[in-house]
């Protein structure tokens, strides 16, 4: 898409040049082969800017992706140098490029980037007010502890998953592993409260380790004096817990009221820490005094 003026809705850099298309030829096309990062952009900056730069490190360094990440912060300051007075989403996609056929990777090669701004079509403020229903999902996630952890691009156990509803009332799904073991949503991370502890699935096996769960971890739990325990956690939980939610970097976090069949209330814990992730939001945005991740 070709940069335009101010009334841009969104716009796409590859390689640092406005296009909208790559080469068939691209790996991560044929096979799903790099990493993706997506965040909510308002007036303050993109929302955990430098967790998300620094979780895509680590995504290529454990895949041996190579990228040049000089050129990539330049390309994202010019969308962002874009950006009008609404809130948008910001989209960076790596793929290891190439140009010949074959699973063998060239190591070698510096990773194809995908830059894209748009504007953000949905406002999650009223789930996050209000809650949300979910279900629990029959496709079952694979269990591979060299991709657990990684947002990389093939992503079609959550596709499949996502397919088994079309009832707008429903807002995610739950998936579970090979082994009926809780991991995330299909496009969040998974949390329940029990007598005022925290947990959230180990996702040593499977799953995305997504950014607004790191921070809840790392930095909200002692901020609110709070315990958060990561642990195996099995489906009988989840009908027993006093709170359930779902968080990713674009909804922020959103109480579960309804799973399958059973209704809950959205409770304190939940509240205090929406609170938090908002307040620590605020601040990510300026990308010259980030959170730190481990």
């Amino acid at each position: 898409m070709a940069i335009q003026g101010p009334s841009i809705e969104a716009v796409t850099l590859i390689d640092g040049v406005a296009a909208d298309s790559i080469p068939v030829t691209d790996r991560g096309l044929s096979y799903g082969d790099g990493l993706f990062e997506t965040m909510r952009v308002d007036h303050q900056g993109p929302q955990f800017y430098r967790q998300h730069l620094q979780r895509l490190q680590q995504g290529c360094q454990r895949l041996a992706i190579s990228y040049h990440a000089g050129l990539l912060e330049q390309e994202l300051e010019l969308v962002l140098g874009m950006l009008l007075e609404r809130p948008a989403i910001l989209k960076i996609v790596l793929t290891r490029g190439g140009t010949t056929r074959g699973y063998r990777p060239d190591t070698t090669q510096t990773a194809r980037r995908i830059v894209t701004l748009s504007t953000a079509l949905t406002d999650p403020r009223p789930q996050q007010l209000q809650g949300v229903a979910v279900r629990s999902c029959q496709t079952p996630m694979s269990i591979n502890p060299l991709l657990a952890g990684v947002k990389h691009l093939n992503r079609l156990e959550n596709v499949l998953a996502r397919a088994e509803w079309s009832d707008p009332s429903i807002a995610e799904g739950l998936l579970f592993d090979s082994a009926g073991q809780l991991i995330e949503g299909t496009m969040s991370n998974v949390f329940l409260v029990e007598r005022g502890t925290v947990y959230t699935p180990d996702l040593s096996g499977s799953g995305v380790a997504g950014i607004i769960r790191s921070v809840i971890i790392n930095h909200c739990a002692e901020a609110l004096n709070l315990k958060v325990c990561v642990e195996p956690v099995l489906p009988d939980r989840l009908h027993s817990a006093d709170e359930l939610f779902v968080c990713n970097s674009v909804i922020g976090i959103w109480p579960v009221i309804k799973l399958d069949r059973r209704r809950l209330a959205v409770g304190p814990v939940t509240r205090r820490l929406q609170q938090c992730i908002q307040s620590l939001s605020a601040s990510s945005g300026n990308a010259s005094q980030p959170l730190s991740m481990p």
